[in-house]
C-alpha cells in the first residue's frame, strides 16, 4: 500500500475529512496519512481507540513516535493524557490501551540506525525556547541534532514562517491555518521537502502546531523487513 509516498512533493491532509478505517484490533481505527507497506509499514497515522479497547502486546522493531491528541493513552508503563509525547526506540515493546478512549498521532518505522533515545514528555514538559515572529510559546520535546521536535502556540491572525533547511512535518493540533490559500483546520497534517518554507496565516482563534524539523527520510533509516 502506498499513500503520500512521494517525499519530493508537498502534502497537506485535512485529516478531519478522512474516514476511520478499522485496524486488526477491535475498537482501534486509523486514518492513514502516509504509508509504505502492508500491515507492517513505514507509516504516519491518526489512531483512535474506543473506550475499553486495546492493541495486543507488540515489539516496535522500527521504532515508534506518538503524540496524544485526545483522551488518555495507556500502556503497562503509565498513562499519557492529551499533549503527551513519547518515543519508543527500536526493540521496545508495550501493550497499548485506552480505558476511556483516545486519539493519537503515530509515526512507525521512521527511526534511524543508532536512535535509541526513549523519551516521555508529559503535557507542558519540554525546554522553552526563543519565539519566532507570531508565536506566543514554544517548547522543544526532542532534539538530538538529527531532528528537532517542538510544539508552538501561534497568536490569532498572525503570519508565521518556519524555515525549512532539511525537511518539515507538522500537525495542526488546535485552531486553523491557511497555507497558500488552502485551509488547514485541526487536525491537519502536512509535510514539506527541504527548501520549502512553511508560511501560514493563523486563524482568529490562534493555533497550536507540532513541528518536526528533520529529513523526511533519514539516510540511515532502519530498513523494513524484506528490504535490503
Amino acid at each position: 500500500m502506498l499513500i503520500n509516498d512521494d517525499l519530493t512533493k508537498t502534502v497537506l491532509v485535512q485529516a478531519g475529512r478522512l474516514d476511520w478505517v478499522p485496524s486488526p484490533a477491535a475498537g482501534v481505527d486509523r486514518k492513514m496519512l502516509y504509508r509504505e507497506g502492508g500491515e507492517v509499514a513505514r507509516a504516519t497515522s491518526l489512531v483512535r481507540y474506543a473506550p475499553g479497547s486495546a492493541f495486543p502486546a507488540h515489539v516496535h522493531s522500527g521504532g515508534e513516535e506518538i503524540l496524544v491528541l485526545e483522551g488518555t493513552f495507556q500502556d503497562e508503563h503509565g498513562d499519557y493524557p492529551a499533549g503527551s509525547y513519547f518515543r519508543n526506540p527500536p526493540g521496545t515493546s508495550h501493550s497499548p490501551a485506552a480505558a476511556e478512549g483516545c486519539v493519537i498521532f503515530v509515526r512507525l518505522w521512521q527511526h534511524r540506525e543508532g536512535d535509541h533515545a526513549q523519551i516521555v514528555r508529559q503535557p507542558g514538559e519540554g525546554e522553552a525556547v526563543p519565539l519566532r515572529d507570531g508565536a506566543t510559546a514554544a517548547r522543544v520535546l526532542f532534539n538530538d541534532g538529527a531532528e528537532r521536535v517542538s510544539v508552538e502556540h501561534w497568536r490569532p491572525d498572525a503570519s508565521v514562517t518556519v524555515e525549512n533547511g532539511r525537511g518539515l512535518e507538522f500537525v495542526v493540533l488546535s485552531g486553523r491555518l491557511t497555507l497558500n490559500g488552502t485551509q488547514a483546520p485541526a487536525p491537519s497534517w502536512g509535510r514539506l521537502p527541504a527548501g520549502q518554507a512553511l508560511t501560514a496565516a493563523v486563524g482568529p482563534e490562534g493555533a497550536q502546531v507540532w513541528l518536526k524539523d528533520a529529513p523526511l527520510r533519514h539516510p540511515d533509516v532502519l530498513p523494513m523487513p524484506g528490504n535490503s
